[in-house]
């Protein structure tokens, strides 16, 4: 997966770091940047859903086989919700930073 803390980080940067204004190349860069990690992470989520419904089909057998499939279903479960987090986190990020570069294009 990508890292998306740093991408975060990298767009934090460039919107509340007023006294030295980016240019507008560099944040373009960042928001495809973040349009990239997003699309990852939407990406990621969909394996990890088909993931857990691969494993749900398979329910329905011997007792040793249902707990160890029932723990990969949690352990799937628990990435699902990060990436979740982190996509809701990363989209409210883009937005101002989509506005960050539209004024900074109509400034240029």
């Amino acid at each position: 997966m990508t890292d998306v803390n740093a991408i975060i980080a990298e767009i934090e940067a460039v919107l509340h770091n007023d006294d030295a204004p980016r240019a507008l190349d560099e944040i373009e860069d960042t928001l495809t940047s973040g349009y990239a990690a997003a699309l990852a992470l939407e990406a990621g989520r969909w394996r990890i859903e088909r993931g857990i419904t691969e494993l749900a089909a398979e329910l329905g057998g011997e007792a040793d086989f249902e707990l160890h499939r029932a723990d990969e279903i949690v352990e799937l479960a628990q990435q699902l919700s990060a990436a979740d987090a982190d996509l809701i986190r990363l989209r409210e990020l883009l937005g101002p930073l989509r506005e960050r570069a539209d004024a900074a294009r109509a400034a240029a």
